[in-house]
């Protein structure tokens, strides 16, 4: 900090009459008040530029980047059971109807559930306690339920996700029969920015490039919110949380397939590796500035 001192003012010449000598130190008092503020100004600069300085950019809170270097909490990611439409074989992503019936669990999802809760469990994500962040679809919430009363979690706990995981918007392919996904992900495997083909009904038709923004924005939301905490996201599809898990790992988001996950599956995130289950049976792609691949 600079160190302002005051500048003694001399008495005019006496050859000077009063009003000029009036005039001559009105002037020089003038002129030190101008300079003692440009150093207040210069000080107060310097002291405030340096403060910033002081703080290493990599440990700001919000920006969040895929793949990051290391997480402040610690995440499990889990994928809703099957749900009624799933059950029939039928492709549902309009989010407008994500909090129908239709859009809830199955029976078979239901147990699906009962198992991952257990798994979750017996892994002690909850031990210390735990927040679930599930999708309001349907079938997405009634997962976290499960699991909150299987694991003692108290329903206050459970934070419902209203829009960065939403299924993923198959466009012209809703209503087809589930088997039709294949030629969406052949789709993924030539460029993540491959959007399927456009509806009118308002479902989305999204890409890995849209899903991988709102994954990222969840991140940075759970990153910033929480600290040191246990996360249990709650997707109600598999590519949300294979877009995801490709980013934190860096892998090669073409390749997102090869970490599917099943109904009901749990996967703890480790972003050192990928699970030796899952690699690419041609090795696994890295991609360090994703959606950009090469």
């Amino acid at each position: 900090m600079l160190k302002i001192t005051n500048t003694s003012v001399t008495a005019p010449p006496p050859h000077l009459s009063p009003s000029s000598s009036s005039t001559t130190t009105t002037t020089q008092k003038n002129l030190l008040n101008h300079i003692n503020r440009r150093h207040l100004l210069t000080a107060l600069s310097i002291s405030i530029s340096t403060s910033h300085l002081s703080i290493p950019v990599a440990d700001a809170r919000g920006l969040f980047q895929m793949p990051p270097p290391r997480l402040t909490n610690q995440y499990y990611l889990v994928r809703a059971g099957e749900s009624e439409f799933e059950s029939l074989g039928i492709i549902n992503t309009n989010p407008v109807a994500k909090t129908s019936v239709d859009s809830g669990l199955s029976e078979k999802g239901k147990k699906q559930i009962v198992k991952a809760a257990l798994q979750l469990k017996e892994m002690g994500a909850c031990d210390t306690g735990c927040w679930i962040w599930p999708s309001i679809t349907q079938r997405a919430y009634q997962t976290a339920e499960i699991i909150a009363s299987v694991n003692r979690i108290s329903r206050s706990y459970i934070v419902p996700e209203y829009s960065f995981l939403d299924a993923r918007g198959l466009g012209a392919y809703e209503g087809k029969n589930l088997e039709a996904v294949s030629e969406v992900y052949a789709l993924d495997t030539i460029s993540p920015r491959n959007k399927p083909p456009p509806i009118d009904d308002g479902t989305p038709n999204e890409s890995v490039a849209d899903v991988f923004v709102r994954v990222t924005q969840l991140m940075s939301i759970l990153e910033t919110q929480y600290s040191e905490e246990t996360i249990i996201i709650v997707s109600p599809d598999s590519d949300n949380l294979t877009i995801l898990q490709a980013g934190l790992v860096g892998l090669d988001l073409r390749r997102h397939r090869d970490l599917s996950f099943a109904p009901g599956e749990v996967r703890y995130v480790d972003i050192s590796s990928i699970p030796a289950y899952k690699q690419p049976a041609s090795a696994v792609y890295k991609c360090r500035n994703p959606p950009i691949c090469n």
